[in-house]
């Protein structure tokens, strides 16, 4: 893996490893309960040019990726809410790129951002936490992608998705030694 590679996928692609295996569930919930929490942790102390300062280059910055987190989460928790109510419905895909180019994804604290995260992934726990194993099975349509996924599958892309950004803020971190 070249640096640029390692840069955008720090802790490597998505990979759908046994997501019918109980153990790996719960690491999963696990990883959805303690998110929040952790990313505080990393960036509680960031200056705005630590935040406004992007992971890599040609990359989104700190700010960004922090609001994107609250906008793919809160799309996260709502596909799991249409997929355990309805049968099998096909989600609204959108543009992840262009809405971190909206000025509240640019120019905002990250306050807000932070408390819908952590307001979302304490609703998605006690959610996650309550679901039997034939709920994990429901799925939804994703359209762009032409393929329906069921609920275990993406909880896992979701922890990834957690740890991925995570990791992109940690080794700014590191290799700008904040």
């Amino acid at each position: 893996m070249n640096n640029l590679e390692h840069k955008k996928f720090p802790i490597g692609k998505f990979q759908e490893n046994n997501t019918s295996c109980d153990i790996e569930l719960e690491s999963h919930i696990k990883v959805i309960k303690n998110f929040p929490e952790k990313l505080k942790k990393l960036i509680e102390d960031f200056s705005d040019e630590q935040l406004d300062t992007p992971y890599r280059e040609g990359g989104w910055t700190v700010r960004q990726l922090v609001n994107h987190l609250a906008d793919s989460h809160a799309n996260s928790f709502i596909r799991f809410k249409l997929a355990l109510t309805e049968e099998n419905p096909t989600i609204k895909p959108y543009d992840e790129a262009k809405w971190a180019e909206l000025q509240d994804s640019i120019s905002m604290p990250v306050k807000p951002a932070m408390r819908m995260l952590k307001g979302i992934h304490q609703r998605w726990y006690v959610l996650l936490k309550t679901m039997t194993n034939k709920q994990f099975e429901k799925t939804f349509r994703h359209p762009e992608k032409e393929d329906d996924y069921n609920l275990r599958y993406f909880l896992a892309l979701y922890a990834w998705h957690c740890n991925h950004h995570f990791a992109h803020i940690e080794n700014l971190k590191n290799e700008k030694v904040w």
